[in-house]
């Protein structure tokens, strides 16, 4: 008798957990409402993978503005860093406020940009175009 418990019992927690699992597929919830499509429709509109891009984007920041030498100091992210004669647009508050570009030398994770337009201040946001 133990031995039968010992077999059967096991085996019957075994099926109740998959028959758990295929039912857990399933959804639940209320009837559609009227004039809901199908739910055989909906499913084949929802089949469709969401396609993901990364943005590109390089960002950096103003960490010194140098006024009368019109030139800036940029610091950016470890491991983005921007190239030589690269154009970078200066932003405030989310507008454009100015142009750089890019002349060096580098120190590290901060560079040096000349200001070919607008303005500069120290915590702006430079982007690449």
């Amino acid at each position: 008798m133990r031995m039968f418990l010992l077999v059967i019992l096991p085996c019957a927690l075994v099926i109740a957990g998959c028959a758990k699992a295929k039912f857990a597929d399933q959804p639940v919830g209320a009837a559609p409402r009227a004039g809901a499509p199908a739910p055989s429709a909906r499913a084949g509109a929802t089949n469709q993978g969401l396609i993901v891009t990364p943005e590109n984007v390089l960002v950096g920041k103003v960490a010194q503005v140098n006024t009368s030498g019109r030139f800036v100091v940029l610091n950016f992210p470890l491991g983005k860093m921007a190239v030589m004669d690269q154009r970078l647009n200066l932003y405030r508050h989310g507008l454009k406020v100015g142009e750089v570009k890019v002349t060096g030398p580098q120190r590290e994770d901060n560079i040096v940009a000349d200001l070919v337009a607008g303005e500069a201040e120290a915590g702006d946001e430079a982007r690449s175009q």
